[in-house]
């Protein structure tokens, strides 16, 4: 284990509270304090760095002048929390981030009563926080009090539709409330889109340490001693083609830019934004995110996802790979189709390296586009690419696809516009936790019209999918992959189209049939094993479609079988209940055969390792074992041994 860190100042903070005990000079050194334990922490845990050391300055600032946890401090996306819980009580636990028992790697309301509002997904800190402000208003029963409400917000998490939903509301309201703009020209990619470009041509001009306000009211805020400042910035924030006028329209006032990593300035700003602001104020901080650690200021992420790492040289700690990820074959295999077709084009919402089409872009830069934190515009962008004669294929977590579902709907189901929805993320992704599992999608996708939905059981099946959605043009559809390594396959040379709604059988049995959708085809494989050595004869399928179903291979399956186990990484309302309504209809239940669906509980599952996770759903190979002896009438394995 590295050493830890001297931290004299911060070992005398317990909560936020203690930190009035400290000049501003000591602030400033407790900041410095605050990032070296960041450091160490996220050393030993993995997590998400850079954007946490860019906020340091910022962290200790708000916790100085607001009265939380009275006062709301928001963060969005909640990447950035970790200095926010070692100063709020949590420092005895930041060792335990994103594992299990431990502490969120977002914030997260039942962890502490100075995490008013979660937030694991982007762009809603404004709207939660305007919402606190009306419940002030409202007198509404808060057990911490209802004070000030403080949305911190990134440039890139600031470039979707909702935050500006949110400011328009909030202007018209009117009521005090503050926004910190926490500008650090990326988010997880470098952001895109005219938002990045405005807010880079605001500070371009001058230095950070002139403040600048775009109009007297939000001077009128600042101390005497900056006041003359932003008087001489007024004219030049003016005379921009954009500038603090944007927020001003909205009914905030505006205030900076200002140097988000100098105490001085965030103290005075934020003193006075506290004493004389009485309406909606937008504070614009300059930060850099992976500040003051070098390995994360010179990577391409500035540090945003880190594995356990050395904290001298940076190197993270990571397992050697025994096969490729699944993200990365999606890729190649996209690539390789988009070599072949010059119509295929790529979308990402902010996620070029997650999904892998930063490896799309690198090939073919005029074909992909990454269009910002905005899924609901990514999802209708496809369309018209879709109803333009292009092939669009939309890359986005399962999880963030959530965001875009009426667009989904509307603008492509109806329509049947053949966009192509590669989701990433499918079931449960570990340390990340319930706001990032790909729980829904089946449920919501495959009760669409014409909508076919895939899953792949391997890498292999993932190369062909792809290849089949590139094949569909009268209609939308989706293919979804878990996070992480493929089950280490024969790979194919290039994807062949497989026949819409055609299951396969890998194994033929006699008495429990397995028919699995998706990536739980490793541990179906092991369960299929264990049951066979045990003498019961047993077949297993790989269903590759949700919608639409094999019907012939299900019915099949339900007249030669005693048992039929549906497995999926999914929630309740997906495969197992489209094979069930198949199986109702057609009377398939009427003639003792049992039907046992493994889905996802309904619950959400806290984070762990993955295995541990799928152990908590009960959907590793030894439960789906026992359902099948449960529906035999056998107690277990020991019973078959005797």
């Amino acid at each position: 284990m590295a050493q830890r860190p001297e931290t004299p100042l911060l070992d005398r903070v317990s909560f936020p509270s203690d930190l009035a005990q400290f000049s501003d000079r000591e602030l400033s050194t407790l900041a410095d304090e605050v990032r070296a334990e960041t450091i160490s922490a996220v050393s030993e845990t993995g997590g998400h760095l850079g954007a946490g050391l860019g906020v340091v300055e910022l962290t200790v600032a708000l916790h100085a002048v607001f009265d939380t946890p009275r006062d709301k401090i928001i963060w969005d996306v909640g990447h950035q929390c970790y200095p926010h819980k070692i100063l709020t009580g949590r420092r005895d636990r930041i060792r335990t981030l994103r594992m299990a028992g431990g502490l969120s790697g977002f914030t997260k309301r039942s962890e502490s009563a100075y995490d008013p509002f979660g937030a694991a997904h982007s762009s809603t800190s404004i709207s939660a926080a305007l919402g606190f402000t009306m419940a002030r208003e409202l007198h509404g029963k808060c057990p911490e009090g209802l004070g000030d409400a403080v949305a911190v917000i990134g440039d890139g998490s600031i470039s979707a539709g909702m935050a500006y939903e949110a400011m328009n509301n909030a202007g018209h309201l009117g009521k005090r409330m503050v926004v910190i703009l926490n500008d650090n020209e990326m988010s997880i990619a470098p952001p895109t889109g005219a938002m990045s470009s405005y807010l880079s041509r605001l500070y371009a001009e001058g230095p950070f340490e002139e403040l600048k306000a775009a109009a007297e009211t939000a001077a009128s805020l600042l101390p005497p001693p900056l006041r003359e400042g932003a008087k001489r910035a007024k004219e030049l924030v003016k005379g921009m083609a954009t500038g603090g006028t944007l927020f001003e329209q909205l009914g905030f006032s505006y205030i900076g830019p200002i140097d988000g990593h100098d105490m001085d300035q965030l103290l005075a700003v934020l003193r006075a934004v506290r004493t004389r602001a009485t309406g909606p104020v937008l504070i614009h901080t300059i930060t850099k995110k992976g500040k003051g650690y070098a390995p994360a200021e010179g990577a391409a992420d500035k540090g945003h996802a880190r594995a356990k790492f050395n904290v001298i040289t940076g190197e993270q700690k990571k397992a050697a790979s025994n096969a490729p990820s699944y993200t990365k074959v999606f890729a190649k295999a996209l690539i390789d189709e988009a070599s072949r077709d010059e119509q295929i084009c790529a979308i990402t919402a902010a996620m070029p390296d997650g999904t892998g089409l930063n490896l799309f872009a690198e090939r073919f830069p005029k074909r992909c586009f990454d269009v910002g934190i905005a899924e609901q515009h990514a999802v209708t962008f496809a369309g018209g690419l879709a109803a333009g004669g292009c092939k669009p294929f939309t890359a986005i977590y399962s999880t963030f696809l959530q965001r875009g579902y009426d667009q989904v709907v509307h603008d492509v189901a109806i329509q049947r516009l053949p966009v192509r929805f590669a989701i990433d993320r499918a079931g449960l992704v570990g340390a990340d936790g319930a706001t990032h599992a790909g729980t829904f999608d089946i449920a919501f996708l495959a009760n669409l019209p014409d909508f076919v939905v895939m899953a792949a059981a391997d890498e292999a099946e993932l190369v062909h999918m792809v290849a089949t959605a590139a094949a569909i043009d009268d209609r939308p559809s989706a293919f979804r992959f878990p996070r992480g390594e493929g089950m280490g396959v024969d790979m194919p040379e290039r994807g062949v189209p497989i026949e819409i709604g055609k299951g396969r059988i890998l194994r033929e049995g006699t008495k429990v049939a397995i028919l699995n959708f998706g990536a739980r085809m490793a541990e179906a494989m092991i369960a299929h094993e264990e049951l066979e050595a045990h003498g019961i004869s047993t077949t297993l399928a790989d269903a590759r479609f949700a919608k639409p179903l094999d019907r012939d291979m299900i019915l099949r399956l339900a007249r030669e079988h005693e048992v039929l186990i549906t497995l999926e990484e999914g929630a309740i309302g997906g495969f197992s209940s489209h094979v069930l309504h198949l199986l109702a209809v057609e009377g398939a239940l009427e003639h003792g055969l049992k039907v046992r669906p493994m889905v996802l509980p309904d619950t959400f599952i806290d984070q762990n390792s993955p295995k541990a996770m799928y152990d908590v759903a009960a959907m590793n190979a030894p439960q789906i074992v026992e359902q099948a002896l449960k529906a035999l009438n056998i107690a277990g394995i020991r019973d078959l041994r005797a």
